[in-house]
Parts: C-alpha cells; structure tokens; sequence
C-alpha cells in the first residue's frame, strides 16, 4: 500500500503554503500580535480559496475533497500560526450559512470542559456549543452568549470563559465525530507547528556563529535538531494515518503526539536559539505559546493517556 501523497495533494499543501505565506507572511503575524481582531478580508479570501468548504460536496459548492486534504491544509496553517476559529469553521462550513464562503464566522465550544472556553469571541457571529464526546449540541448568536474575558497565553488567540451554557437551539450533530474530527484537525496544526520550529531551529544554527564556527556544527545542537525532527516526523505518521482511518484511538493517539512534538519543539527551538530565542522580537515564543493553548483543546495527554488506557484493557491488552 503507497502512503505516498498524490499529486493533487501536493499542489493542494503547496497551494495552500505559497497562499498563506502572500496574504499572511511574518508582518502580518506581528501585526496580529498587536491587534488580534480577525482581518475579515482575509477570511474571506481563505473562503474563496475552499479553505472552508474543503469536505462540502461539490453539489453543495464545496471542493468535495476528505479529511486526509483538510489535515493538509491545517498543517499548513499551524506552520503560518494563521489565528481563528479555523477548526470551527471548517467543521460547520455545512451547518451555518455563509461560513463556506467566509462571510460569516462561528465558535466551535466543548460545553464539557471546565472551564468552557471561546476562542476569538469579539469575532464570531454565532457559537456552536458540543457536550462532550457523545452529548447533544447546541447554537446560539454570539451576542446572546453571556462570556467574560480570559486571560490566554497566546497574543494571536483572545479567549473567554462562557459564563452560562444556552441550550436553546439544538442542533442535528455527529457529536462524536464532530469532537474527533476537531482535536485531528487541532493536531494538524500542532504538526505544521513542529514541522516549523524545526526548520526555524536548523536555519538558525546555520547562521549563528561561535567560537568561529556555526552553531549547528556543535555535537549537541546537531542532537538537538534530530530528536527534533524525528518528533515531528512521528506526529506526522500519526497524523496522517488517523486521517485515513478516522479510528477515535488513532486520532487520540495523534493528538497525544502532535501535542508533544509541538510543545517540545518549541522549547529546544528556543534553546537552539539561545538569549535570542527568549526575546518578544524573535517569533519562537509565539509557537510555543500557540501549542501549549492547543495542547488543552479537544483533549488533553492526561485524557488521552487514560482513553488510550481504556481501549487497551478493553482489547485484553493488544493493539
């Protein structure tokens, strides 16, 4: 069996790359920095492009592609750090008018969590609130929402806290493949992210000198760079495979992973950076601090260890 990408997936990742690298290249990451209120113009242009409506049937003016394209795609924007609900928007493109298109953008809340958090709330124009992995859902305008503000720790990802769940509006959902189509589309990102600060880490260790010689000609820092890049290569496979399986414990256990080499990743690419990578000026913090946010989202190690856990007892203890 060839686990290869096709052709039309490679134009489809390096489409998105060279789309998100025009319209959302490192000025604008800064200047998101400084102003997080979504560019709705861009949002927009991500609709036009099928951003959105990746997986909606053609007939219903979709691109009619499947979940392996759309995790292409994710990893793309964890790499470009592009800031929005772009799981939400993804996962409801069928379910609320104009978010196909990028007219309108909406939340995506796990009702189960504590305490139950908005991503970009001044932005959205409604929010879809999940309970759990098998509850019922639930929409209401963003406006009706009673929120306050939260303190995040990623400056490209305001958050609130919902103070009062409405269930006023329920909604005909796959709630369990909604939360399961989430936290994979949220380890796509977390690899595109990991995929990054390691490319990050090896230019600078090119570049940076000492002793008369680069960096990256020093044993350690060349360790450093590997272990690296084989955490993200085995996100990858993990990733990649639960796209095309879609197995609840192949995209816990991708999630677990793409979490972990994002986080590290970040951190020993700081630390290949030295002082430098500490400072507000250099864009590694901004990784770092985006996979730890993501890290609690749609599932956490701690839950994915015990779920994983659970399905091995389950199994008599085989895989």
């Amino acid at each position: 069996m060839d686990f290869q990408l096709t052709d039309e997936q490679r134009v489809l990742r390096d489409g998105a790359r060279g789309l998100l690298a025009g319209r959302f290249g490192r000025e604008r990451v800064r200047a998101a920095v400084d102003d997080p209120a979504l560019d709705r113009a861009l949002w927009r242009e991500l609709g036009e492009a099928g951003f959105f409506a990746l997986r909606l049937p053609e007939a219903a003016g979709g691109v009619g592609l499947g979940l392996p394209e759309a995790v292409l795609v994710f990893e793309e924007a964890g790499r470009a750090l592009l800031p929005g609900p772009l799981v939400a928007c993804q996962l409801l493109a069928g379910v609320v008018d104009g978010v196909a298109t990028g007219e309108k953008i909406v939340g995506l809340c796990d009702a189960a969590a504590d305490p139950v958090l908005w991503e970009h709330p001044a932005d959205c124009d409604e929010l879809i609130l999940v309970e759990g992995r098998a509850g019922g859902a639930y929409g209401s305008a963003a406006a009706r929402v009673p929120h306050a503000p939260f303190a995040s720790v990623d400056p490209l990802t305001p958050l609130a806290r919902v103070t009062d769940v409405p269930r006023t509006a329920p909604l005909a959902l796959d709630v369990p493949r909604l939360h399961r189509e989430a936290a994979l589309l949220t380890a796509a990102q977390q690899l595109g992210s990991a995929a990054r600060t390691v490319e990050m880490a090896v230019a600078y260790a090119r570049e940076r000198e000492q002793f008369g010689a680069p960096v990256g000609s020093f044993q350690a820092i060349k360790h450093l760079c590997a272990q690296m890049l084989v955490r993200a290569e085995i996100a990858r496979s993990a990733v990649y495979a639960a796209s095309i399986t879609g197995c609840v414990r192949e995209v816990t256990g991708a999630k677990m992973l793409a979490d972990h080499a994002a986080v590290r990743n970040a951190r020993d690419c700081l630390q290949v950076h030295g002082g430098m990578g500490f400072t507000w000026e250099a864009d590694v913090h901004l990784h770092l601090k985006r996979a730890w946010l993501r890290a609690e989202r749609w599932g956490t190690a701690g839950e994915a260890e015990e779920l994983l856990a659970a399905g091995l007892v389950a199994s008599g203890g085989g895989l």
